[in-house]
């Protein structure tokens, strides 16, 4: 069995992996405290709860960042002739699918409490020998949790197109969720001091309303990037242009007159094919085409393997990508 060859960052995309990883071993074990600290304070508060849970399954992402990476970066063998760089993929589909699955069910939890008018209340806590409100740990305890998902997500959202990395962005963007929705769940809490009881489950759905609706937008991302579709910028904003930009390039050459190229994800890599049809009378056809496939891929350290297949015309590659579609879809 051919296997393609074994992938390794270069060097200035490495320092950036290694940084993505140490942001993800924080992320955990800052997670891992907040998520305690929410459990201690959270009492009856319906806000609370859902920020707790909200909290838990946030930890989703930064893991299957670390293990998924880690499966992707290990050489292609016989059984795996492609490596294993989609587990990048299932990862961010893993991630998607708790986002969504949590968000579903907060949504309706809270739903439910404002439907049924339950209203939760917030006694009192002996701290020191003293009572005090216990909202005031509350609000402490989400600000610890909002504060730092603001500074890590924004440092997610620089370093994930460098990796063209989409379980680090949907991190990102999971981080940037945390603390506007422990804004929202302080305002609920804030909402039961002051006697307004609905505000409290309201915030709740504010706050899963936020988490299902990033879920589903990576759960879609997620889903049409393994089934093969045309590759796209990291944060969803538009497509990659980068097989246009190898279709030139491979046009530029001398010997060729026209070029088709398709390419596809996996993981933070790309793979495809080019069909190029030689200028009559061109020689050592193997060598040039060679030639040409190194040549494509040092325009970008993402285009990890490309085939190069001489076609006699324009029309035969429009019927190898009919065939490729055919057999897409059988």
């Amino acid at each position: 069995m051919r296997t393609i060859t074994a992938h390794e960052f270069p060097q200035e995309i490495a320092y950036v992996y290694a940084r993505a990883r140490r942001l993800e071993w924080i992320t955990v074990g800052y997670i891992a405290s907040s998520t305690a600290f929410l459990f201690f304070v959270m009492g009856s508060s319906q806000a609370m709860r859902t920020s707790f849970f909200e909290d838990a399954v946030s930890i989703v992402p930064a893991v299957a960042f670390l293990v998924c990476t880690r499966l992707a970066r290990r050489a292609p063998t016989d059984n795996f002739p492609y490596g294993l760089h989609r587990a990048t993929s299932i990862g961010h589909l893993i991630a998607a699918l708790a986002l969504s699955t949590m968000g579903l069910f907060l949504l309706i939890e809270g739903g439910l409490k404002l439907i049924s008018q339950e209203k939760a209340t917030i006694g009192t806590v002996t701290f020191l020998g003293h009572s005090i409100w216990a909202g005031w740990p509350m609000l402490i305890a989400l600000l610890y949790t909002a504060v730092p998902s603001f500074f890590l997500g924004r440092m997610k959202t620089r370093l994930a197109p460098c990796l063209h990395d989409k379980i680090l962005h949907a991190d990102a963007a999971m981080m940037r969720a945390d603390w506007m929705s422990e804004t929202a769940a302080a305002a609920g809490v804030i909402g039961l001091g002051v006697g307004i009881w609905w505000l409290d489950p309201f915030a709740a759905i504010v706050v899963s309303g936020s988490i299902m609706r990033d879920g589903w937008a990576n759960l879609r991302v997620a889903v049409t990037d393994l089934a093969d579709r045309r590759p796209m910028k990291t944060d969803g904003s538009d497509w990659e242009y980068l097989a246009e930009e190898v279709r030139q390039t491979l046009e530029n050459l001398d010997w060729v007159q026209q070029a088709e190229v398709r390419l596809r994800e996996e993981g933070h890599i790309f793979m495809g094919e080019a069909f190029v049809v030689p200028k009559a009378g061109t020689a050592r056809l193997t060598t040039l085409i060679m030639e040409a496939a190194a040549t494509v891929k040092s325009l970008d350290w993402r285009v990890h393997d490309i085939v190069i297949m001489p076609v006699e015309s324009h029309s035969q590659m429009k019927e190898d990508e009919r065939s490729h579609r055919r057999e897409t879809q059988a």
